[in-house]
Parts: structure tokens; sequence; C-alpha cells
């Protein structure tokens, strides 16, 4: 038996191998008090939320892209009446090392669908959460020497549903890493309005290979973050609106340093990325939204290369 490698070191190097999720058989539509995020809940709301159908298709064109750009994609099992789109956040990889979230109760069975990807993979590069850390792998951006890390002290992460990442996974991941600083991003939540919720970080900070950066700075909850990153990216930083955070137009997936897939019809960050220099390929993912995700989300690098 051949182990399984990986390796991702940032968000841009050239990618070779990823899970994008499916939604194959998700189960009923939610009510109202089930939705996880106050998207969901504002589509159940609305009588508009998604059909599995309709994200398929979604996720179908993005697995194409992918595959057109040689990228090999897998996918998860598909278990019974859940919701699998969201690979992210099963796990991360870290260098060489899986990190397998500890992810709210509802969420928690997602991990059995990719468990036979990493069935391969020493379990010495799987690292398991202890008890107390809560971590979701849309809040971990590997970043060469550092790692970024969204997340919520005690008292937003005991009091709101949407903090998924608290503090203890800090200390956890700078454990586990020694070499890396992991810097630390306190997030904007709320239950109920989802444009002024930051689910994960990448709904509202896009780090990309030539130094620039898409921002939506109400996302962070202290004005010292807001401000370190407008520092660090200065005029190479496009920011976004609650409205632009809430259509995710900071969810973009870098393939390569100078290639990334991004929304149709996100006017303003294309133009910007185009202008920069990026290839900008466009894909539809307007329904995949519906649910507060979108193209980050739905993916799961396990290879990306530095030099191609």
């Amino acid at each position: 038996m051949i182990d399984l490698f990986c390796n991702v070191n940032n968000e841009w190097n050239t990618l070779r191998k990823v899970i994008v999720g499916i939604s194959t058989s998700w189960g009923p539509i939610p009510t109202a008090q089930e939705a996880v995020d106050p998207k969901s809940r504002e589509h159940v709301l609305a009588g508009t939320y998604p059909t599995a159908s309709d994200v398929s298709k979604e996720l179908e064109g993005l697995v194409t892209i992918l595959q057109n750009n040689g990228v090999e994609v897998l996918r998860p099992t598909n278990s019974e009446n859940l919701n699998q789109i969201f690979s992210r956040d099963v796990g991360v990889v870290i260098e060489d090392k899986l990190i397998r979230s500890s992810m709210i109760e509802e969420r928690a069975p997602e991990w059995e669908g990719i468990r036979d990807i990493f069935s391969q993979l020493p379990s010495e590069n799987i690292l398991i959460p202890p008890e107390g850390v809560r971590i979701e792998g849309g809040d971990i951006m590997p970043m060469d020497d550092e790692i970024w890390v969204g997340y919520s002290e005690e008292e937003d992460f005991n009091h709101y549903r949407t903090s998924r990442t608290n503090r203890h996974a800090l200390i956890w991941l700078q454990e586990q890493f020694p070499e890396k600083h992991v810097r630390g991003f306190q997030l904007h939540k709320s239950d109920t309005d989802p444009r002024t919720n930051a689910l994960h970080l990448d709904c509202c900070i896009c780090p990309l290979s030539g130094g620039h950066v898409i921002f939506h700075p109400l996302g962070l909850k202290l004005e010292s973050d807001i401000f370190w990153v407008r520092n660090r990216y200065k005029e190479k930083t496009y920011e976004v609106n609650a409205e632009a955070m809430y259509n995710m137009h900071c969810n973009l997936f870098t393939i390569s340093p100078d290639t990334i897939i991004s929304g149709k019809g996100f006017t303003g960050v294309n133009t910007q990325l185009r202008a920069w220099g990026y290839n900008v390929l466009e894909t539809s993912f307007h329904e995949t939204a519906k649910l507060e995700g979108l193209l980050r989300c739905v993916t799961l690098p396990i290879v990306r290369n530095e030099h191609v």
C-alpha cells in the first residue's frame, strides 16, 4: 500500500489534488430552527432554499474547471440525509499533516465521507484536536511561515451557534506547528443576520499570491486586526462591503499563483483581479451561496506544488 501524500503550505501554490463536496442526498430541507447558519435560515423562511440538483450542477461545473486545469479531484463517500457540500470544514492540510476538524454536532458525521480518502495517510500525520479544542477548516489558512485562524473568544463562542473555532484552537495549533506563527483574527458573529456574520475567516478575507487581498473589514471584530490587514497589504487591498460579503465575494479559490476561480457576476472583484494580472475563471455558484459558502468552502486541498 502506498501512503497518501499531502502537501499544502499556503493558499496559492499550484493545486494538484483536492476534495470537492457533493450534494447527492442531503435529506429534507431543514426547519428554520435546524439551519446551522443565518443565511440558510433566511432562505428556509423565504422559501428559496436551494435544491440538491441545482447545487450538484454547480459543483460539477467546478469539478470540470479543476480537471481541465490538471487537478485530480476526489469526492466524499455519500452518506444518506447528510449535507456534504462544504468539505473544507471537515479537515485542513498543513504541510504533510491532516487536521481533523472538531465540528459542531450536526456536522460531525461529515468526517465519515472523507475517512477512506485519508485511510492511507500515516496515523502520525493525522492530528486530532483534544477535548475543548474546537476548529473548522474554513477558519484555518496556511500562509507559509504563518497559520491564520479566525476564532471567537469564550464569551462569543459560548453565545453564538455560528462561532466554530475557539481560542484553544490557536494554542493547540501553535503546539503542533511550533516553527510557524499562529495569528488569530476575532470574527464578527450573528446567528440571525447573515450580513453581519463572518461564519468563517474565508468569508471575509482572501489572500492571494501576489501580495494582494480581497477583504471585508467589518468581518473582523477588532479594529487592531483590521488595521493590521490594511497595513500589511496597503494599496494591494480590494475591500468589499457587507452585501458583497453576504454574496460570498471573498470566498474565492486559487488553483495556481496566477489563476483564481471566482463567482460569475462578481463584477467588481473580478475586474480588480484581472487588473492585478490574474487569470480569472468564472463559474456560477449562486445556489450554493445560499448556504453561506462558496468556492473555498466546497474544496479541501490535499496537494499544492510550489514549483511546477
